[in-house]
């Protein structure tokens, strides 16, 4: 099995997401499925609607257009849906029943990460209140939230990117950074630990999810690998790559400051990274990109003038 680049792209309509794969979809023509009713000639289709939350699909020559509920997050379906489409194709299984590039299914359907072990990830910090240490001073808190609307924040956006406070938790706040906030991280904390001593570090709130992956010898390898070898490159392009998992020989990586949205990040993947992290680790067979490249603000390369 080889590895397998998707990448993402938001669209006008909030409620739906395109998803790229680095082959074809579909040899001609566009198939829409507007309910799981009406799926039986895809299995791709029929496989995309087995998560919880989709409610269309719309398959094209080189994309695969999903439509959700408006109570469904994107950050839960859209990690499910690129295992789904992963494995799928990985799998060499038929895209529709009379598509004649495609060959019959090789395995059981079972995706790597069940869509309870994704939620599971990101109700902490997705939820419907932010996560607060209930023995922390209310001042502090509304200290902190102060800082990052009034300090934080301004710096951050006239950078080109964004920050949004995410909680507060033993001495680390969580925020959710995009764009230029990632590489701003440390500047971050030593404002907020300036003016609040009960600040010890400041993370991404993705980042203080529980990851039983990063817990294994594979994930320590790699974590470090990317701590030492390749973050300090990417670092020059003020970029940052983040290790989200490894699960079932599938690495999840997230592009975060110059490297979201850059028009380079395909080919350092394919090229760099997936390279360097099988070459440490034989037993990965892929290496996912989970990144929101549409959300990237300050990107090192515009898409399209890579090379």
């Amino acid at each position: 099995m080889i590895a397998m680049f998707i990448q993402t792209e938001s669209t006008p309509n909030p409620e739906q997401m395109k998803f790229i794969p680095d082959r074809v979809v579909l040899s001609s023509g566009t198939a829409t499925f507007p309910d799981a009713g009406s799926s039986t000639r895809s299995p791709l289709a029929q496989r995309l609607f087995e998560i919880e939350g989709v409610t269309g699909v719309t398959l094209n020559s080189d994309s695969i257009t999903l439509s959700k509920s408006a109570d469904t997050d994107w950050q839960v379906l859209k990690s499910f849906a690129l295992n789904a489409i992963m494995i799928h194709f990985t799998a060499n299984e038929p895209v529709v029943l009379d598509d004649t590039n495609t060959t019959a299914p090789a395995n059981a359907r079972n995706a790597p990460w069940s869509l309870s072990r994704v939620k599971k990830l990101w109700q902490h910090a997705r939820g419907a209140e932010d996560p607060v240490d209930t023995d922390a001073d209310p001042e502090v808190i509304s200290t902190i939230k102060e800082l990052i609307e009034t300090r934080v924040k301004p710096s951050v956006i006239d950078n080109g990117g964004d920050v949004e406070f995410r909680g507060f938790e033993d001495g680390v706040v969580l925020l959710e950074m995009t764009g230029s906030a990632t590489a701003m991280r440390t500047s971050i904390e030593q404002l907020l630990r300036h003016f609040v001593p009960e600040v010890t570090a400041v993370t991404d709130y993705r980042d203080a999810m529980p990851k039983p992956g990063l817990d294994t010898e594979d994930g320590r390898a790699i974590r470090k690998l990317l701590d030492e070898r390749i973050n300090p490159q990417v670092a020059a392009h003020g970029g940052h790559i983040a290790l989200v998992d490894v699960a079932d020989e599938t690495v999840y990586l997230r592009l975060e400051g110059g490297c979201q949205g850059c028009g380079m990040a395909d080919v350092t993947l394919k090229q760099g990274v997936a390279n360097e992290i099988r070459a440490l680790v034989p037993t990965i067979t892929n290496i996912l990109d989970v990144t929101d490249h549409a959300g990237g603000t300050n990107p090192y390369y515009q898409p399209g003038k890579g090379g």
